[in-house]
């Protein structure tokens, strides 16, 4: 059994068994054996099954959002758009299964028609950071391509992927096409990632563990959609408006306590505003609200864990040029509290590396090339902000940008109608949007004689 912590107060909430490899390996066969019969369900039919999944999760919101809020130290308003996220994601994606076309080419002496074909098992591995919205965005193109899946949440967060499976059942989805498999990553996800009967995998995780994941499709030859670090740039020119900018630039970053791959945990300023920046930066910060996640005033929880707390505490050593930091509540709890670094060089280790938590480097820049150059020279190119007046900058310093995800004055990153991934080392194929369908699925192509 693993104990299941509350990350605010550190008392156990549950306890979850932890599945064996040979659990695993029963979820497989069970994924494998309910396949021919959801591949063939009619489209209309997977659909409104996919539409009464969604409205269980709905129905069950509140449910799941108090489970987040004490699994994962979410806030509640956080917690809240996360199960509607998820609903969303499914009812998005139950659009599909009727709009799963193929093409009809010209050829000549006959006819020549795609089909876009399910795969079969699709094993989905989700990491602790937002269990409820990472696992939809695999599930639900998966399972509305007319796949199976086997989901594997995260060790630490594993309580709302149990009982969406659950609400699965009820809502009328089939044994063995949705099955959730809680337990070690290196047991559980170990044993999907090389299972002979899985025929897709995604993950979202750490760049590290992605590398061994897309280790064990390529041993196999099947696809892959990987997820995985950032280190992104919130990108400040003068012209921009900087009061909005420094405002909302504390919740590009230390939302969810900073444990965001798309956190914007490098502000590059330009040289000739970075002062003023940094003085109008310093009172928001310190209005970030962090606090009990339960109160629907807290901005920012605590940490996931004790020892994600020391990983990120280790980046902020003594003597660390540490501008200003915003106030955490005493007592037990994962707490860190937000925090600047400045100025810091673009070669420091917090410049550089994925810190995952509330802790962000401001960076000076001195012109439009520099900025591009230094937001550029990261192995990350997951997501983005550019704060400038001037559009025709903004689309430039767009274009010219090494990531997968960008946004002008706002930051903005997800929407489930459009297509989220990453360049570089942030990750392999889009989740999301209209064309994620395609990468559950094969294309066939048939020609017929005339």
């Amino acid at each position: 059994m693993t104990d299941i912590l509350d990350p605010a107060t550190e008392r156990v909430i549950a306890q979850v068994p932890g599945s064996t490899g040979e659990d695993t390996d029963r979820a497989i066969a069970a994924a494998r054996r309910a396949f021919p019969a959801w591949r063939d369900v009619a489209p209309g039919d997977r659909a409104r099954l996919l539409r009464r999944f969604a409205e269980a999760i709905d129905a069950h919101s509140e449910e799941l959002a108090q489970l987040e809020v004490r699994n994962a130290g979410h806030t509640i308003a956080n917690a809240r758009w996360e199960a509607g996220n998820a609903r969303d994601v499914l009812h998005y994606y139950a659009g599909a299964p009727e709009r799963l076309t193929g093409r009809q080419i010209p050829v000549a002496g006959g006819i020549d028609v795609t089909f876009r074909e399910p795969l079969g098992v699709v094993g989905v591995i989700v990491p602790w950071n937002f269990p409820m919205p990472i696992a939809s965005w695999g599930f639900a193109p998966a399972l509305a391509a007319g796949n199976t899946v086997v989901l594997k949440p995260a060790e630490l967060t594993p309580l709302t992927a149990i009982r969406i499976g659950e609400l699965a059942l009820d809502a009328g989805l089939p044994e063995g096409v949705f099955t959730v498999v809680p337990g070690k990553g290196s047991v559980v996800g170990a044993r999907i990632a090389g299972h002979r009967d899985v025929a897709k995998l995604v993950f979202t995780g750490s760049t590290e563990v992605g590398r061994q994941i897309a280790a064990a499709a390529a041993a196999r030859l099947i696809p892959v959609t990987l997820e995985l670090g950032g280190k992104s740039a919130n990108i400040v020119f003068a012209d921009a408006d900087l009061e909005r900018a420094a405002a909302t630039a504390p919740y590009g970053v230390f939302d969810n306590a900073g444990q965001d791959c798309c956190a914007r945990s490098r502000i590059l300023v330009q040289r000739s505003v970075y002062d003023r920046f940094l003085g109008l930066l310093e009172p928001a910060v310190a209005g970030v609200v962090v606090g009990d996640p339960a109160d629907p005033k807290s901005e920012m929880g605590p940490l996931i864990s004790a020892a994600q707390r020391e990983s990120v505490a280790a980046y902020v050593p003594e003597g660390a040029p540490v501008a200003f930091r915003g106030s955490v509540p005493a007592g037990p709890g994962f707490w860190y509290p937000p925090t600047v670094l400045a100025p810091v060089s673009p070669g420091d280790r917090t410049a550089r590396e994925e810190i995952f938590g509330p802790v962000v480097a401001v960076i000076p820049f001195e012109d439009e090339a520099d900025a591009i150059a230094i937001a550029n020279d990261s192995d990350y190119g997951l997501s983005g902000s550019i704060w400038t007046e001037n559009v025709g900058r903004a689309l430039r310093v767009a274009r010219a940008v090494e990531s997968g995800n960008l946004s002008v004055n706002s930051h903005s990153s997800v929407r489930y109608w459009t297509p989220f991934g990453g360049y570089k080392q942030s990750g392999l194929g889009r989740e999301l949007g209209p064309d994620a369908l395609e990468a559950f699925t094969e294309v066939k192509n048939v020609f017929i004689a005339t």
